[in-house]
């Protein structure tokens, strides 16, 4: 393998990357625009959804209660009625997510520690906002038992720590808000850094729609020159990413990073390697740039949604689904990224991952390299 014939191809790569706009466009700022996009999409955390509350009980407490539901920012009362038929019309019109019925029996039963007699009515056609809605009032009306029994009990002369034997103390460790951003955004940057993985496809099937690849196969280069020397520039790109969206995970979104840079860094180079090998494999069998698109979302893209872990536990999936997650290199970035953004792992953790990922890579390369020659055929 020849240094002066990779240079060659490598100096190519980058004056086509450098003077083709929609490349440079595709490799260095769509991922960009993407973090931030699918950022605000897909963390949004719900508030001041409205409600309506029917109070049949119409008592001191059930009006305390009230105010103890809608204290906050996440619910607000949008209109207490006076009938199921105006619930309804509410709910129909979408003015309201979620409705409150009191019982007449309210606040009776509760000094009586029979319970709470309530019912909450939901959208369902926006399951999202009624299960919200359902999880608050729940939580703030076993907040509002707890304090009503805790001053029942100590009218009745007992000591609240004494009818209490369970001490539970819950301590949340690296997310200690249970932020969804903290946890979502490293796992996205392992998905909009498939980009330039995309590109080198898109370019690949470029050449070899006008004729050009052929032209480089006459030259003294070697196929496995000419694959390595178009992958170096577009590594070289998603590098300057692998700086960027960090920054703007931590100045933007607040996202805590308490690991290693110049470890993250290193690792981001092997998963760079590994991910461009893997559009070297759709641009060497992808013989129009439309295909290699297509072909690209199904086999980055789209598994990344699904077989990485970024939305579902992979210990969760189904063994052949686990099998396939291994195949790909942003399943093991993923778990790189949230591993140094939240508890600050090091090497001594992530190294079978920075293993699979080199593996996962030369295996890509010499596929593509193997079939190269034969595709041109």
């Amino acid at each position: 393998m020849s240094f002066r014939h990779i240079l060659a191809i490598t100096r190519k790569e980058f004056n086509h990357i450098i003077r083709d706009r929609s490349t440079m466009i595709l490799v260095v700022f769509t991922p960009l625009a993407m973090l931030l996009l699918m950022a605000y999409a897909l963390t949004v955390e719900l508030q001041h959804i409205p409600i309506a509350v029917l109070d049949y009980d119409r008592s001191a407490t059930s009006r305390d209660f009230v105010q103890q539901i809608i204290s906050g920012n996440d619910l607000d009362l949008y209109q207490q009625v006076g009938s199921i038929a105006e619930i309804e019309d509410l709910l129909m019109h979408g003015d309201v997510k979620a409705a409150l019925v009191i019982d007449p029996n309210f606040s009776r039963d509760l000094l009586a520690m029979r319970g709470m007699p309530m019912q909450v009515i939901i959208d369902g056609t926006e399951p999202e906002s009624g299960g919200f809605a359902v999880e608050h009032i729940a939580a703030r009306a076993e907040k509002f038992a707890n304090e009503a029994l805790s001053n029942q009990i100590q009218m009745m002369g007992f000591s609240e720590e004494s009818l209490q034997p369970l001490d539970l103390r819950i301590r949340t460790w690296y997310n200690p808000g249970l932020k969804p951003r903290n946890d979502l955004i490293p796992g996205l940057i392992s998905m909009v850094l498939g980009f330039p993985a995309l590109s080198v496809a898109l370019a690949l099937a470029h050449e070899r729609e006008h004729g050009t690849m052929e032209q480089l196969m006459a030259t003294p280069v070697g196929r496995a020159e000419l694959l390595v020397g178009k992958m170096i520039p577009y590594i070289v790109a998603g590098m300057v990413n692998v700086v960027i969206l960090p920054l703007l995970a931590m100045a933007w979104f607040n996202v805590p990073f308490n690991g290693s840079f110049p470890l993250y860094f290193g690792l981001s180079a092997l998963f760079m390697f590994a991910i461009i090998s893997m559009g070297i494999i759709i641009g060497v069998f992808m013989k129009t740039q439309a295909a290699a698109m297509g072909v690209s979302f199904l086999m980055i893209f789209f598994p990344g949604f699904f077989l990485t872990g970024l939305f579902f536990p992979i210990v969760s999936m189904p063994e052949i689904m686990r099998l396939e997650s291994l195949g790909m290199p942003g399943t093991h970035y993923a778990i790189i990224t949230r591993g140094i953004f939240l508890p600050g792992i090091g090497l001594e953790i992530l190294w079978p991952y920075a293993v699979m990922l080199v593996l996962l890579g030369f295996s890509f390369t010499g596929i593509a390299a193997l079939f190269f020659r034969k595709k041109l055929g």
